[in-house]
């Protein structure tokens, strides 16, 4: 499980660890915004917390800004929704294809890779996927906006509770 970690402006940061929420609440360096439902977490020492969904940090921190998620394979699943990307295909993308192969000249950048199942990706080869007379459910691109910060946690949908703290997702 994963929480969405804000600046005290409110502005998301970043996703973190349920672990590493729950320590930052018990510092003392950030609060607690909304809960994951009505789960809670029992201490060894008979304490009850809640489980976080979203946290925000007491105090600014300065972030540098990050116009990209970095490319991988946990990214690529997000982005594509761990399902392959040939039009009529529902089974789950297992391998990372390049849509122009490197054999080719093709690169290893968001905008030439899909996520692909076994039989697809086998069938493919070294070849065009308009050579084949295949579609691509949509065009690959690196993920923009709070998208990146998705990506980078490998999530495709972030949760109910973090919609109120990621308008840019909502309006897309």
């Amino acid at each position: 499980m994963t929480v969405l970690l804000l600046n005290a402006s409110f502005e998301p940061l970043r996703v973190i660890t349920v672990r590493r929420a729950l320590g930052l609440v018990l510092a003392g360096k950030a609060d607690l915004v909304e809960r994951a439902g009505s789960s809670s977490i029992r201490s060894t020492g008979g304490q009850e917390f809640a489980v976080p969904a979203v946290v925000r940090l007491r105090r600014m921190v300065r972030v540098p800004f990050q116009a990209t998620a970095p490319l991988s394979r946990r990214a690529i699943s997000a982005r594509d929704g761990h399902v392959c990307q040939v039009v009529g295909c529902l089974r789950p993308g297992q391998t990372v294809d390049h849509v122009v192969p490197r054999s080719r000249g093709g690169t290893h950048e968001w905008h030439n890779v899909v996520l692909m199942c076994v039989r697809h990706n086998s069938h493919k080869g070294d070849r065009l996927i308009d050579e084949l007379g295949w579609r691509l459910k949509r065009e690959p691109r690196a993920p923009r906006g709070a998208l990146v910060m998705l990506a980078r946690a490998g999530i495709n949908e972030p949760p109910a509770a973090w919609s109120t703290y990621l308008p840019a997702l909502t309006n897309a």
